[in-house]
């Protein structure tokens, strides 16, 4: 059956019967950098000594770099093919393994409930939040996800080893909730730990119980875990880790698997093959030190997202009441260009119009959610005065100018910043004034207050 979405795909693969894999030989000293390739957005290679295997279509096999043809042509399922078509973004010349679950094809879009409301949460409110999801329009905008994190259990299993939900909080149960939110067309999302304890330490972490924690998860209806890092016995999360990747792909129930150890171990290096999105950096806090501390953290791994797997810089604190509109608007504007999961961090049942229309941007929202699937970056620095920027589907680019500094400034992005020839003649859209500035070549200029930023999308007319 053919999934619902399929954006990391740059052409209608699906519809073709087959895919074919065709193995070349690369001779020792020679590197192919794909992000150089010419076919229509990028292909997927994987070098192992001195061979690679490259992915693309039978329609396309006359296209170059075929150097010399080394073993055979098989052929393979369309599904089994996207799995490799999902590498766009790693490191120069080497495909990135994908967790085989086939989600997270786009940056997840949804809520979590630490940031705002920390161990105070209920049924009630997963309820309620699913239903402002809703009834706010942020749901048909693209937030699907209803997360839970730590405190939704009791401090100890029961006999039979299983977690438990708190009676006290949680009485009718998990599988209760995940219909009721089910029912609103949403995804419930849940909380747990590689280690023997969550880490407010009132509930017991998955370290040792992968496979059951994972198959009772399935049997609620859970779509996604969060996977935190507390209590860990000292062991390396590249050991810790991996065990719950199978366990949920063991369980039976495709489960998007986030992965939160804080960036320690650089996991952007190895998690691509386990999970759905890994952490870059520490918990983020609502101040504009932090939130632009984490961006930067982040930038450094752009290389290894892409489709199936993406950093994750942490949760937008958007609506929270610790930073100015201008400095969310910042944030929600990185966030977006990074391709950062876009996980509502604040209290929908009450944000403000001015909240919501900074979450509900449909012209930031499609930045983030591009089916080329490749993480925006700083691409030029000049003091507090920054240009960001990557490339999106159709030969776009999405710019954003943003001024760190404590006063107003004028910002250019050259042509060569961005990697567009200088003879290119673009329309400059404003994403956050909905304006179009048609004829522009060269240069993009603006004027941009202090911590604020302006997000354009170029295209070449």
């Amino acid at each position: 059956m053919r999934p619902n979405k399929t954006p990391f795909l740059p052409f209608d693969s699906y519809q073709m019967l087959t895919m074919m894999y065709i193995f070349i030989y690369i001779p020792d000293g020679f590197d192919i950098d794909v992000g150089q390739l010419s076919f229509p957005e990028k292909l997927n290679i994987e070098r192992s000594g001195s061979c690679a295997k490259m992915a693309y279509p039978a329609r396309d096999r006359g296209w170059g770099l075929v150097l010399e043809l080394l073993l055979c042509f098989c052929w393979v399922s369309t599904m089994d093919a996207a799995r490799y078509l999902g590498s766009v973004g790693s490191e120069p010349g080497v495909r990135r393994s994908l967790i085989a679950n086939g989600l997270g094809l786009t940056p997840p879009m949804g809520w979590n409930s630490w940031n705002h409301f920390h161990c105070h949460i209920d049924e009630n409110l997963i309820k309620q939040t699913a239903d402002a999801m809703v009834s706010s329009g942020l749901a048909a905008v693209g937030y699907i996800y209803v997360n839970l994190d730590d405190c939704w259990g009791e401090l100890n299993r029961d006999s039979q080893g299983n977690l438990v939900p708190r009676a006290s909080t949680f009485p009718s149960g998990m599988k209760a909730l995940a219909d009721y939110v089910h029912g609103k067309g949403l995804k419930l999302g849940i909380y747990s730990d590689a280690g023997t304890q969550t880490c407010s330490k009132t509930m017991p972490g998955s370290l040792g119980h992968e496979e059951k924690d994972a198959k009772q998860f399935a049997s609620w209806g859970i779509d996604y875990l969060k996977y935190d890092n507390c209590q860990n016995t000292g062991t390396s999360p590249k050991e810790r880790y991996p065990k719950m990747s199978t366990a949920l792909l063991n369980s039976g129930r495709p489960i998007f698997f986030s992965l939160c150890e804080w960036g320690q171990e650089d996991p952007a290096t190895w998690a691509p093959s386990l999970g759905n999105s890994w952490r870059t950096t520490g918990d983020i806090g609502d101040n504009w030190n932090s939130m632009t501390s984490r961006a930067d953290q982040n930038d450094k791994w752009a290389s290894y997202a892409g489709p199936g797997g993406w950093n994750d810089p942490d949760m937008l604190e958007v609506g929270n009441g610790g930073m100015t509109t201008e400095e969310y608007r910042s944030h929600f504007s990185i966030w977006a260009l990074a391709k950062a999961p876009l996980l509502i961090g604040c209290d929908i049942r009450g944000m403000s119009n001015v909240t919501f229309e900074l979450l509900s941007n449909k012209e930031i929202i499609a930045v983030n959610q591009d089916k080329l699937g490749v993480q925006g970056k700083r691409l030029k620095k000049d003091g507090d005065l920054e240009v960001w920027g990557g490339p999106l589907s159709n030969n776009r680019v999405a710019v954003v100018l943003w001024n760190r500094g404590s006063s107003q400034a004028r910002i250019t992005a050259y042509w060569s910043d961005i990697g567009l020839e200088p003879s290119t003649v673009v329309k400059a859209r404003d994403l956050w004034a909905h304006s179009t500035q048609s004829s522009v070549q060269g240069q993009l200029t603006a004027t941009v207050d202090s911590h604020a930023s302006k997000m354009y999308v170029l295209t070449p007319q």
